[in-house]
């Protein structure tokens, strides 16, 4: 009888184990595609950064659609001038305000969504900046500068300060929500191949699967062009076989 006892209390464990092991692949297999509301980051960031007003307007109506926030779009909008200037960013958020009267018109009550919370750190910009940068790298940047940053060690400054500091501090949007916004405007810019390296390569340690990034090639070669997928596909392929 002890024998049995034992036999059946095996079984238990192992069925339980096994059943366990089926659950974490479920969840994972969930995780590994993107969210309309991530799809529907990338057609706004694209289409802002390249100035193609008439096809941003549905997508920031998709985007409201699928469950983005107004402060969300506008987050993006504000993001995206670190990457293709003022001149965009204002001119996507002129669009996005005339979406919003035609939705309003239609009696659509999109939700607001929070604003940026009051920031809490006593530490430089430049401090704040390098710490959110080495989150985002997974590695320390406490090295001598070099490349572009010790030819002009000033754009570093205003990198870290601005940028990953004014920017990325704000929680409207998450960092893996902003890192999406980045590769989706450097794709599109196109001749940045070595900054989109850096950020796909970003966009895995912030949690995206390869399964993921190449599902943000395909919205990219649906909603924006074949040119701008084939080549983020081909620094993403890359970068996916260094690893």
């Amino acid at each position: 009888m002890k024998k049995i006892g034992i036999l059946i209390l095996m079984i238990m464990i192992i069925v339980t184990c096994f059943c366990e092991s089926v659950l974490a692949q479920t969840k994972e297999g969930s995780n590994m595609t993107l969210t309309a509301k991530q799809k529907s980051l990338i057609p706004i960031a694209a289409h802002t950064a390249q100035g193609e007003l008439d096809q941003l307007k549905p997508a920031l109506h998709a985007g409201l659609d699928a469950g983005l926030t107004v402060n969300q779009i506008k987050e993006i909008m504000v993001h995206l001038y670190a990457y293709c200037g003022f001149p965009r960013s204002i001119r996507g958020l002129q669009t996005f305000m005339e979406v919003m009267e035609e939705r309003e018109a239609k009696g659509i009550n999109d939700e607001v969504g929070t604003e940026a919370s009051r920031l809490k750190d006593d530490r430089s910009k430049y401090d704040r900046g390098k710490a959110n940068l080495e989150t985002l790298i997974g590695r320390s940047l406490d090295g001598p500068q070099t490349g572009y940053a010790a030819f002009a060690p000033v754009i570093e400054i205003f990198l870290k300060e601005h940028l990953f500091a004014d920017i990325f501090d704000r929680d409207v949007l998450t960092y893996a929500e902003r890192e999406l916004v980045t590769v989706s405007v450097i794709s599109a810019i196109g001749h940045a191949e070595p900054m989109l390296r850096s950020h796909l390569s970003i966009c895995l340690n912030v949690g995206y699967t390869p399964e993921q990034l190449n599902e943000f090639v395909a919205v990219l070669k649906s909603k924006v062009g074949k040119k701008e997928a084939k080549n983020a596909q081909l620094v993403l392929d890359d970068i996916l076989s260094a690893r």
